[in-house]
């Protein structure tokens, strides 16, 4: 959410951020109803200072014993007026509350202007891609062959989108969890095991809600729903808090099932692991003073880089457009690995500065030693997706016998097991 004094002193310059983003929202009817709550409060304000007086008058007159009937009247009228004038506040600030909810951060000037992907800007990269001798296989045909992946028996059990993983596959994806979570405790990252169902509330802390409502998994008999991202209930820890800026940054890290609808995505990235209705996340989430966000999403970043470099993943850094990132990002790094089987960079991260956006509304506020207050700025990112790394594992680490080498940095997590091969 943006702060109305933003939107008025700037709404030329919002407009083009809006043009950027290839947004379309109606930006002149937020300013007319902000403009209208202004003038009805200022009105609102007069009556009741008219009221405050004639209170004193009619006391006055009493006390005096003469007639306050007319003032009593008038004063009567004056109290209709006001009910009436609250009643419409009331409606002007649900309409501009909704109104609000779905206008998009202002994104960051370094961030580069396009209509969407073919826009992206590839900052780096780290490492090499790994070469074969023969021709390398997609993730599905690997597991498939190796018995450790099953789409079949899972769409019998529950659909499309769904896998089952089996034996040294399950232990790789487990050994992964924990892989992540130690390399992020090791950062300074505090572990918290957050709840996988949450209320509307903090969806729409973060940003999912009413944008998003269709990407959603929701309980049908309570306004409960499954997460989509360990962000929604991390960053609501703090929800209608004001925290000391002398504890800042906090910095969490959880692990947590993800479950999405991927409506729109029909047709998409069907096979595999790559796109499914549930999946596993390490997710790292920060709250920051505003002066030092920027330094933190580079650290963040570089956070979630360093799992991979440790992984011997080859992978690029990528800075989103305006009309590819997020609705409440004002800057994300994508973090793309190679895939050899699929022979194409696939994202395993984002990387996110929401700046004050995700704050706001949420109502998480920051106070210094000298009693300032102001709202926070939040970031997170993947660090990292627990199924898209097994997919780069099995892709990059494939053998000619298909097959697959534990990277060495796994391999104190996998019980001596250094390479997973068919039964």
């Amino acid at each position: 959410m943006l702060s109305r004094e933003y939107l008025r002193e700037n709404a030329d310059a919002y407009r083009v951020a809006l043009r950027n983003r290839g947004s379309k929202v109606d930006l002149d009817r937020v300013l007319e109803l902000d403009t209208e709550r202004r003038r009805t409060i200022a009105h609102v304000e007069t009556l009741k200072n008219q009221r405050n007086v004639a209170s004193q008058e009619i006391a006055a007159l009493k006390k005096n014993k003469q007639d306050a009937a007319p003032q009593i009247e008038a004063m009567k009228r004056v109290g209709d007026e006001i009910k009436q004038l609250d009643e419409r506040l009331t409606g002007i600030e649900e309409e501009l509350r909704s109104l609000e909810l779905g206008l998009p951060n202002v994104p960051h000037e370094t961030v580069p202007v396009g209509a969407d992907e073919s826009a992206n800007r590839v900052d780096r990269t780290w490492g090499q891609k790994p070469k074969f001798d023969f021709d390398p296989k997609p993730h599905w045909d690997i597991g498939e062959a190796l018995g450790i992946l099953d789409f079949d028996r899972a769409a019998k059990i529950s659909g499309a989108r769904f896998a089952l993983i089996f034996g040294a596959g399950a232990r790789l994806n487990r050994a992964l969890i924990d892989f992540f979570l130690d390399q992020n405790t090791d950062r300074g990252y505090k572990e918290v095991v957050p709840p996988f169902i949450v209320n509307a509330d903090s969806l729409r802390g973060t940003g999912q809600l009413p944008k998003f409502e269709e990407d959603l998994f929701k309980l049908t008999d309570r306004d409960y729903y499954l997460i989509p991202t360990a962000e929604v209930p991390v960053t609501n820890i703090h929800r209608d808090e004001i925290l000391d800026a002398a504890t800042l940054p906090r910095r969490y890290t959880a692990y947590s099932p993800c479950f999405r609808s991927e409506a729109g995505s029909y047709g998409k990235d069907t096979r595999g692991l790559i796109r499914q209705h549930q999946f596993e996340k390490v997710e790292i989430v920060k709250f920051t003073m505003p002066e030092h966000s920027w330094a933190e999403h580079e650290r963040l970043t570089a956070d979630a880089e360093a799992i991979l470099q440790a992984l011997e993943l080859h992978y690029r850094v990528v800075t989103l457009s305006t009309g590819d990132m997020g609705f409440g990002a004002a800057k994300t790094y994508d973090i793309e690995v190679w895939l050899p089987g699929q022979n194409t960079y696939r994202e395993i991260a984002s990387s996110t500065n929401f700046t004050d956006f995700q704050a706001r509304r949420a109502n998480i506020r920051y106070r210094t030693q000298d009693k300032k207050i102001g709202f926070v700025h939040t970031l997170n990112s993947s660090a990292l997706p627990v199924g898209r790394t097994l997919v780069a594992i099995l892709e990059n680490f494939q053998n000619a016998d298909g097959s697959v080498r534990i990277p060495l940095a796994l391999q104190p997590y996998m019980k001596g097991l250094t390479r997973i091969s068919a039964p």
